[in-house]
């Protein structure tokens, strides 16, 4: 019987691996070459402008939430995050994350627990914020800016992060309209082994603030919902 299992196993994995193959043949880009310097800049700022850059850099609180699952409330002024999930609330220092707190059922937990759950806000926190104000962080310390020339003769915005975040080294072009506005992104990251996935950028809201942040994306078959977003 466990020979059988083993067997099945096998064919299971090998099967796998069969088809992750042919996807990563049919659907995998090489990461594209562009031209840093000015040009590349000025598309980065052409996006801003789009979104109201100014008007982001003003927007003392952000509230959104991603899938539903995950749920915040980012004070930028004091640089807290509201982290909440499930039936655990973290407070989350961006500064001195050391200094957060935990919750679970309004309770407080052991210090090694709550280190554990420190981290997962942060984790999550950076996965998440991501897809709400990836276009304003083209210019974040590590970031490099290249113009790529696409087949259709337009051109695309390829930000590679050098530092920073859960996975340095992750690369994004944005591909972005007449308007500036960005209309998705091509993703090369340590997380997604196919290269050149696309996720859409779209049903963007005008907060209160004056900023332009999206409510929606599609990766694939899988929708991404930011939720209720709101800036003020």
């Amino acid at each position: 019987m466990l020979k059988k299992l083993f067997k099945l196993l096998g064919i299971l994995f090998l099967l796998a691996a069969i088809g992750y193959g042919i996807l990563y043949y049919l659907y995998n880009e090489p990461l594209p070459t562009g031209e840093s310097g000015p040009e590349a800049d000025a598309l980065a700022y052409r996006m801003f402008d789009a979104l109201n850059y100014k008007n982001y850099n003003n927007t003392k609180v952000l509230e959104w939430s991603f899938r539903g699952d995950h749920h915040y409330i980012w004070n930028r002024e004091k640089e807290i995050v509201t982290v909440s999930w499930d039936d655990i609330v973290v407070q989350l220092d961006l500064i001195t994350p050391s200094s957060s707190t935990a919750t679970i059922n309004n309770a407080s937990v052991a210090y090694e627990k709550t280190q554990d759950l420190i981290e997962k806000a942060q984790s999550y926190f950076n996965n998440d914020s991501f897809w709400l104000v990836a276009p304003f962080k083209a210019f974040d310390r590590g970031a490099e800016r290249y113009l790529v020339d696409m087949e259709d003769g337009s051109e695309a915005l390829l930000v590679t992060y050098t530092q920073g975040g859960d996975t340095p080294g992750d690369s994004y072009m944005w591909i972005i309209e007449p308007s500036g506005r960005p209309k998705s992104f091509k993703l090369w990251t340590k997380i997604i082994p196919i290269g050149g996935v696309e996720a859409t950028w779209e049903e963007w809201v005008k907060t209160e603030s004056g900023v332009f942040l999206p409510t929606q994306h599609k990766l694939g078959p899988l929708s991404i919902s930011m939720g209720e977003v709101s800036g003020r």
